[in-house]
């Protein structure tokens, strides 16, 4: 089991340069409220921007770390 949390592991992958979709965030770190993460680091002060993309026919948001 990963002991780090959800908002770490997924500031780590954002970190990274990578966007990062409600889908990736459930698939890569069960995290089902990747809303609800994103705002927790933006309260700890990470500056993170979304933006709406196209996959397939649904429209979703996309976070991506600012630097």
């Amino acid at each position: 089991m990963n002991t780090r949390s959800q908002a770490a592991r997924i500031l780590d992958y954002m970190a990274t340069g990578k966007g990062i979709t409600p889908l990736i965030a459930l698939r890569r770190f069960g995290c089902f409220r990747l809303g609800a993460r994103v705002w927790d680091l933006k309260r700890a002060g990470h500056r993170i921007e979304a933006r709406r993309v196209t996959r397939g026919s649904a429209v979703v948001a996309e976070y991506r770390l600012v630097h």
